[in-house]
């Protein structure tokens, strides 16, 4: 790939690797969307803010939910609205424009500058909700039923489709995707992502909390396992109440901001009362 093509490298606050550099640069190059996939707490939505950020460019984002539907993001007619504007007179009800509102993707393809569209969490919405949206990512267009109006892009946008693989998409959706799969960071980029978060954190703090952070990862009892979030919120509270390095591997304080599940926790305080630590397991 041309070095001219390549423009994203990451921020100041997004740890990137070369990977997913790359896989960013080719889905802008070929004008395809970039699907990525993760575990939850892995920086997908994340991603986007950052590409946005790094290339100054406006972020979008439609949050899809399970009763989300492909339409609801290129634009809906407020037919309650005019419909009460006729009864008391509110204005000129002719104008069906003014009724028409874009959606999230149809305000990226109406936009005069290039915007980073997120399309986060498109696995939640029902298995046809991908295949509605085939034709507009391909064409980079939509049709308005109520005004016999196209709308097409003026700046295809950067649009970055994240996917927690709660259920399988399409194989005609993928086949129109740039693919990357984000696996959860290693000890060495973890140090690395924390180093961006808190700078010049206590050293033997970070070794002691990743020592324990990874052990509860590697139990195979923990049904939700800590994310990278998780970590960064558990260190601030260690931070902020001062426990001494030995309680962290020992003790596991604050392990609420680590766990959320109370089967889980459980099992941190059985170790607890047998007296086992961390470095144990």
């Amino acid at each position: 790939m041309n070095n001219k093509m390549i423009k994203f490298t990451g921020s100041e606050d997004y740890v990137v690797s070369k990977e997913l550099m790359n896989a960013v640069n080719v889905s802008i190059a070929l004008k395809k969307p970039l699907l990525i996939k993760g575990e939850p707490g892995t920086g997908k939505t994340m991603l986007a803010e950052a590409i946005a950020k790094s290339m100054d460019k406006k972020l979008l984002i439609w949050s899809i939910k399970s009763t989300t539907k492909a339409q609801e993001g290129l634009y809906v007619y407020d037919t309650v609205q005019r419909l009460y504007d006729s009864q008391f007179g509110e204005g000129d009800v002719s104008d069906i424009k003014k009724y028409i509102k874009l959606g999230k993707m149809g305000e990226a393809f109406n936009s005069n500058d290039q915007v980073v569209l997120l399309i986060d969490e498109i696995d939640k919405a029902d298995l046809e909700f991908p295949n509605d949206l085939l034709w507009e990512l391909d064409k980079m267009e939509f049709y308005i039923n109520e005004t016999k109006e196209t709308i097409k892009t003026k700046k295809r946008p950067i649009v970055i489709i994240t996917s927690n693989a709660e259920k399988e998409l399409p194989d005609a959706f993928l086949r129109r995707c740039i693919f990357h799969y984000i696996e959860f960071p290693a000890k060495d980029k973890m140090q690395e992502i924390v180093k961006v978060h808190f700078g010049d954190i206590d050293k033997k703090l970070v070794d002691a909390a990743m020592d324990a952070f990874y052990s509860i990862r590697q139990m195979k009892e923990i049904q939700k396992k800590p994310s990278t979030s998780e970590l960064l919120d558990w260190l601030q509270a260690l931070m902020i109440s001062g426990v001494s390095i030995d309680s962290i591997t020992n003790e596991i304080p604050y392990v609420g901001v680590l766990l959320k599940k109370n089967q889980d926790i459980d099992i941190m305080y059985e170790i607890k009362e047998k007296g086992y630590s961390l470095r144990r397991w």
